[in-house]
C-alpha cells in the first residue's frame, strides 16, 4: 500500500510521525485505486516542472514602474448609501478614491457565492461555488430600491442584511421584464449557472447546504429535482438574474478602477476551495474526494493544526475533466479583474487532506498535477490580460516559489514574516517577483501586531497555550526591536501603542523594495483595528464581521489616508 500512496503522491510521515493507515486507504478509495493492489494509472507529479510556455501575464510596465495599491475586506466598508454592508457600489467609489491617490490595484477579499438561505455562514473562504458571485454585495439603491431601517452597528448582522436584501431585490425582479443582454447572459453561463441557481432556489425551501435537504433533491438530475424545477420556475429566474446583477455591478467597479488612473484594477482573491455541502459539490462542476477536508498541519498559530471544511478535488478528477472546471473557475475570477491572489497558492502542488472527524494530526499531503494546472492558469491569465498572485505562507514546499517565479506568478511577502534569527530583512533582499505587505486578513493590522493582541487571541481562544503565548510575547518584544532597526526609525519600541513614525516608515519600507507590486491595507489606516479573522476559531470570535469605523465618504480626507498615500504615490510612481 505505501509504494501505491507514494505513486500517487501521498506524503507518508511527517518528522518521524506516521501518516495512519487508514487516511492514506481512504484518499486511495477516493483516487479510484484498490490500496492492497498494484499501482494504477497516471503518477503523480515527482519534481514541480513549469512546461514551456507556462508563463502568466505580466505588464512590462510594471517591470519599468513598480506598482502599489490597497486591501480591503469589501464587507467592512461602511457608506452613507449602503445598506449594513459594503457593497460593489461602495467597491467603485473606494475604487475611484484609491485611483486618485495614485493606486494602481484595489484587493478585495473573495467575493464568490456563499448560502443566501444561510447568511450566518459569513467566511468568503468557505464558499458555496467559486464559479458565481455573492449577492449580498448587489447594491439595491442602484436599482432604484430604498433603504429600510437597518442595524448600523459595528458589525455586519448578515442575517438582516439578507432578510433586507432578498426582499427589495424580488420586488425589483417581480416588476423586471425582458433584456437581451439577461437572455445572453444566462446563455453563456450554461447548464452551471442553472444549476447554481437552481441550488439556490431549493435553499430557500429546504435550508443552505444539500446535506441535510431530502434524499431525492440531493441529486441534480432526479425526479424530485425536476418535480420542484416546474413548481419554482419563477425563484430560479430570480437567482439567475441575481447573478447577471451582481456580475453587471462588479463589472462596473472594475471599469470606474480603471478609469481612474489604475493600471490594474480590481484584484480580485480566489479561495481555496468549496464547502462541503454546497452549490459546487451539488452540482458536480467540483469533483471531490469522499471523506475528505481540506485544511492545515499543526503549525506556529494552531499547535493542533487547522480542518477547513472544505471539499477535497480529486487529481483524477481534474484529469479526466481535462481541467475544463479548474479553467472554467479561473475565467470566472478574470472576467473583472486585473489581477488574481490565489490564496494557499501550494494547492496547485499539493493539498493537506483530513478524515471528516479525524484530528488535523490525521492527515497527509496529496499531490496535485502542476504542470497542467500551471499551463490551464498562465493560458487563463494571458488571454485576460491578469496578473497572479500566489500566496505563499505557511507551509512552502522546496522549488516551490522557484516554480513560481518561472511561472511568472508573483510570490506573496508579508513583511511580518520576512526575518531571520538576525532580524528583518533588509528591503533589498525582496525579491522582483513579488508582492510585499505588511499584512493580510488572518493577521493583525500593525498597531495590533505591534501590541501583541495576536498572541493573545490565540491563548484566549485555546489555539495555544499561556506558555506558549508568554514565549511569543517575549520573541515579539524581540521583532519591535528589530523591525524598528530594520526600517531606520527612532521609536520607543516599549511604548504600548505604535508609534506614528513607525506606521510610516513601515510603509517606506515596503515601498522601498524591489517588489513589482506593494501592498497596503486600508484597516492599517482608517480602521477596523479588531481582527478580520482569528484562525480556528469558528463560533468564538465574530470573524469576517468587523466593519470600518470611517465611512466611505471620509476616507480620502483622512489623516492617515492622505499620508501615507501621499508616501506611496511618492515611492512608485505611476508611469
Amino acid at each position: 500500500m505505501r509504494k501505491q500512496a507514494r505513486h500517487h503522491g501521498l506524503t507518508l510521515d511527517y518528522d518521524g510521525r506516521a501518516v495512519p493507515e487508514e487516511t492514506l486507504r481512504l484518499i486511495l478509495r477516493g483516487l479510484g485505486q484498490d490500496p492492497d493492489g498494484p499501482p494504477e494509472g497516471p503518477a503523480a507529479p515527482k519534481r514541480m516542472t513549469v512546461p514551456k510556455g507556462a508563463r502568466c501575464y505580466l505588464p512590462a510596465s510594471l517591470q519599468d514602474a513598480p506598482g502599489w495599491g490597497i486591501f480591503c475586506q469589501l464587507y467592512e466598508l461602511r457608506s452613507e448609501r449602503s445598506w449594513g454592508i459594503g457593497d460593489f457600489a461602495d467597491l467603485a467609489e473606494l475604487a475611484r478614491i484609491c485611483g486618485a491617490a495614485g493606486a494602481d490595484f484595489l484587493g478585495i477579499n473573495p467575493v464568490h457565492a456563499l448560502f443566501t438561505a444561510a447568511p450566518e455562514r459569513t467566511s468568503p473562504f468557505s464558499p458555496s461555488n467559486r464559479r458565481f458571485l455573492n449577492p449580498l454585495y448587489i447594491a439595491p439603491d442602484a436599482l432604484g430600491c430604498a433603504r429600510p431601517a437597518m442595524p448600523d452597528g459595528d458589525l455586519v448582522d448578515y442575517a438582516a442584511v439578507a432578510r433586507a436584501k432578498m426582499v427589495a431585490l424580488r420586488h425589483v425582479f417581480d416588476h423586471f421584464g425582458t433584456d437581451p443582454a439577461f437572455d445572453a447572459f444566462i446563455a453563456e453561463g450554461g447548464a452551471a449557472l442553472r444549476r447554481h441557481a437552481l441550488f439556490e432556489a431549493i435553499s430557500r425551501v429546504e435550508g443552505g447546504g444539500w446535506h441535510g435537504w431530502p434524499e431525492g433533491l440531493q441529486d441534480p438530475e432526479s425526479p424530485e429535482t425536476e418535480t420542484f424545477v416546474d413548481a419554482n420556475r419563477s425563484e430560479i429566474d430570480f437567482q439567475l438574474w441575481l447573478q447577471w446583477i451582481a456580475r453587471r455591478q462588479l463589472s462596473e467597479a472594475q471599469a470606474a478602477a480603471r478609469e481612474a488612473g489604475m493600471r490594474l484594477g480590481l484584484y480580485l482573491d480566489l479561495a481555496v476551495g468549496e464547502a462541503l455541502d454546497g452549490s459546487a459539490t451539488w452540482s458536480g462542476a467540483a469533483v471531490a474526494l469522499p471523506g475528505l477536508t481540506v485544511g492545515a498541519p499543526p503549525d506556529l498559530f494552531s499547535e493542533e493544526g487547522q480542518n477547513w471544511h472544505l471539499a477535497a478535488p480529486s487529481p483524477a478528477g481534474l484529469r479526466d475533466t481535462d481541467f475544463a472546471p479548474f479553467r472554467a473557475m479561473i475565467d470566472a475570477q478574470l472576467r473583472d479583474a486585473g489581477a488574481l491572489r490565489i490564496d494557499h497558492a501550494m494547492a496547485l502542488w499539493q493539498l493537506f487532506l483530513i478524515p471528516e472527524g479525524a484530528p488535523a494530526s490525521a492527515g497527509t499531503h496529496l499531490r496535485f498535477p502542476l504542470p497542467e494546472m500551471l499551463a490551464t492558469l498562465a493560458e487563463a491569465s494571458r488571454e485576460r490580460a491578469a496578473v497572479v498572485i500566489g500566496e505563499d505562507l505557511g507551509f512552502v514546499p522546496d522549488g516551490f516559489r522557484d516554480a513560481m517565479e518561472k511561472a511568472r506568478i508573483l510570490s506573496y511577502r508579508i513583511a511580518y514574516f520576512e526575518q531571520t534569527g538576525d532580524g528583518f530583512k533588509p528591503p533589498a533582499d525582496y525579491p522582483e517577483m513579488a508582492l510585499a505587505c505588511l499584512s493580510t486578513h488572518d493577521l493583525p493590522v500593525l498597531a495590533g501586531w505591534w501590541r501583541g493582541d495576536d498572541i493573545d487571541h490565540r491563548v484566549e481562544h485555546g489555539l495555544i497555550s499561556k506558555k506558549a503565548g508568554k514565549a511569543q510575547h517575549k520573541h515579539r518584544a524581540w521583532e519591535r526591536r528589530h523591525m524598528t532597526k530594520a526600517m531606520g526609525v527612532k521609536a520607543d519600541v516599549k511604548e504600548a501603542e505604535l508609534p506614528e513614525a513607525v506606521l510610516d516608515a513601515a510603509h517606506r519600507f515596503i515601498a522601498a523594495t524591489p517588489c513589482l507590486l506593494a501592498g497596503v491595507r486600508l484597516a492599517d489606516l482608517v480602521g477596523p483595528e479588531a481582527p478580520t479573522n482569528l484562525p480556528g476559531t469558528v463560533e468564538s470570535y465574530p470573524n469576517w464581521r468587523p466593519r470600518s469605523p470611517t465611512p466611505l465618504e471620509a476616507i480620502a480626507a483622512h489623516p492617515t489616508f492622505a499620508r501615507i498615500t501621499a508616501l506611496m504615490r511618492a515611492a512608485r510612481p505611476r508611469p
